[in-house]
């Protein structure tokens, strides 16, 4: 179906408001990495509090996942999307003047709440707007703008490193203290500036037509899709579509989710979230500047070294949002899933014998590049576009929840357990593990997924339907 260019104009207008949830989700996750050397050392943190520090957001972005689909099935995605930029308000400007341990975690829990309901709400609202033939593309901008928010987090710390050497004794206290005595608080602070704006740009969007067919109120969800298709018989036939799949089930909820033909896909969207957390992307996302500091380098250059990270994440996130929905799905996770396991397997054995074989610190760089390459053009370009269109569109608040939930929790056990497992396994054997669980990721893939490329929700949803036991 041919979208026209307005409309096309209208759709990415959508996505980019919405996709800048993934903005803050990118930042607030990833301004922890340059952080924790400052704060391990303010509080005097040992490992497991370290640990803590750096997993407290995600038990709170488990607690935001949990609840955000039962909320945006009940009062909307918009409204979802309201609450999730105030809790990013808040957490910035908490963190920023948090007067001990206890508030600053308990404001980290606050930002990762505001994370894990984005991380549902906004790819599931873009999902649900665009046109099935611009749909990955579209979806895999939510994934870009998390990109670019953790390369905003990184290049933020190396800079305000940086000048928090150069601010003079007579500048205001409070500038001393936020940006050259405690700059920790800065870079965690800085977050407030996007936030506000994310929650001043979502007044310019409208409800999801979807969620509001299934909340009988066609009046209002014929007015978004006369944004998005021109033809009168094109609005008609969306309309239709969705109620024939609304149609199919009058159960609501857990009901429809425990069905035989839905718990399936359910159990598959929950494999694929948690498995994806231990290939170990958020390790190196989270502990870097640490990672490159075991290997001999200084804190400012490890920071410098994250900004690299950050930088080929987003360019390579751009080039899978291009292609996605040519290749299709399941061939970018088959070619990046293979580039990982050889990637984590070579960054394995430079720490267990890189010096004896003559491997000097620059290809350690270029091996986490590369890992990122072959990550960012996979799984992570793939994971929340497939999550936005396994679900039916009377449940997929919930069904997405559940799945974001099992992600939370994976990238929870990863941020706590990262440090016991470098200090345990060593960091060679840490990187094997990673490199060893790609194995499964990839079978369910191959097996257990249809390409989703060029289909619509309906359409999809109708295929689960048919592979009903």
């Amino acid at each position: 179906m041919k979208t026209p260019p307005s409309s096309l104009i209208y759709l990415v207008f959508l996505s980019l408001i919405a996709a800048l949830g993934g903005f803050l989700f990118g930042y607030d996750t990833a301004v922890i990495s340059g952080t924790i050397t400052q704060v391990s050392k303010q509080f005097e943190l040992d490992v497991l509090q370290q640990g803590w520090y750096v997993g407290c957001a995600l038990v709170g972005s488990i607690l935001g996942v949990a609840v955000a689909g039962w909320l945006s099935d009940r009062f909307g995605r918009k409204k979802v999307m309201f609450l999730s930029a105030l809790l990013f308000t808040s957490s910035a400007f908490g963190c920023a003047v948090a007067a001990g341990f206890g508030q600053l975690v308990f404001f980290r829990i606050i930002g990762g709440a505001g994370i894990g309901m984005v991380s549902i709400i906004s790819p599931m609202y873009i999902s649900e707007m665009a046109i099935s033939s611009y749909r990955g593309s579209l979806v895999s901008l939510y994934q870009l703008a998390i990109t670019v928010g953790f390369l905003g987090a990184y290049l933020i710390n190396f800079q305000l490193q940086l000048v928090a050497g150069g601010i003079g004794d007579q500048s205001p206290e409070w500038i001393l203290w936020i940006f050259r005595d405690e700059v920790w608080r800065g870079m965690l602070g800085m977050e407030f500036i996007p936030a506000m704006a994310f929650f001043v740009l979502i007044f310019f969007i409208p409800e999801s037509p979807r969620w509001l067919l299934v909340n009988k109120q066609e009046a209002a969800a014929r007015v978004v899709f006369a944004r998005l298709y021109r033809d009168t018989t094109q609005i008609q036939w969306k309309v239709e579509e969705v109620y024939a799949t609304i149609a199919r089930s009058s159960d609501k909820g857990w009901e429809t989710l425990l069905r035989p033909e839905w718990r399936r896909p359910m159990l598959i969207g929950v494999a694929i979230a948690i498995l994806g957390q231990f290939m170990g992307v958020n390790a190196v996302l989270y502990y870097g500047p640490t990672i490159f500091e075991q290997s001999g380098l200084t804190s400012g250059d490890a920071l410098f070294y994250q900004v690299w990270v950050g930088l080929v994440n987003v360019l390579t996130t751009v080039i899978a949002l291009v292609i996605i929905d040519r290749v299709g799905r399941k061939k970018l996770v088959y070619f990046g899933v293979t580039g990982m396991i050889l990637t984590l397997l070579a960054i394995g054995i430079y720490f267990w014998n890189g010096e004896m074989l003559g491997i000097g610190v620059i290809w350690l760089l270029v091996l986490f590049l590369a890992y990122i390459f072959f990550t960012a053009i996979s799984i992570s370009a793939v994971i929340f576009v497939l999550l936005s269109e396994m679900y039916p569109n009377r449940v997929r608040g919930l069904a997405m929840s559940i799945a974001g939930l099992s992600l939370w929790v994976g990238t929870y056990l990863i941020g706590q357990l990262t440090p016991w497992f470098l200090e345990n396994l060593t960091p060679s054997g840490t990187f094997f593990l990673f490199a060893l669980m790609c194995l499964p990721y990839l079978y369910i893939i191959w097996k257990m997924i249809p390409e989703t490329a060029g289909k619509s929700l309906e359409d999809i949803e109708q295929y689960w339907l048919q592979r009903k036991p």
